[in-house]
């Protein structure tokens, strides 16, 4: 078995389906696409145990596609955990969120991507 600490260093690519309805719900429209990039980054941080995460800009305008009110309902986004380059980075590794190119959401739930 492989200790949480080694597994938390190691170059993973995740799929996930993020459901920014229920995590939007009760925010004033003003505030509802920028709530929705907050989430989508607690949520990253939390899956992949890293503190800095970086959004792809063509997740950024997914999400900003339908204006300030109107976010997706369910979003199907990959997570990708990568290394540090940066010398004086504080983070040993880093997350970089982008859009997955299936947008169906139905029966699929997290799945691990083969980088080939």
């Amino acid at each position: 078995m492989v200790k949480k600490e080694s597994q938390k260093k190691e170059v993973v690519t995740r799929e996930y389906t993020i459901n920014l309805h229920k995590r939007c719900h009760k925010t004033s429209f003003k505030k509802k696409a920028p709530k929705a990039v907050k989430q989508i980054r607690e949520f990253a941080s939390k899956a992949m145990g890293t503190k800095d995460v970086r959004l792809d800009v063509k997740l950024n305008k997914v999400l900003w596609s339908k204006g300030i009110r109107n976010i997706p309902h369910r979003l199907r986004i990959v997570i990708s955990r990568r290394r540090n380059d940066d010398e004086d980075a504080k983070e040993e590794m880093y997350s970089f969120i982008s859009v997955a190119d299936d947008q169906a959401t139905k029966g699929k739930g997290t799945v691990l991507v083969q980088d080939a």
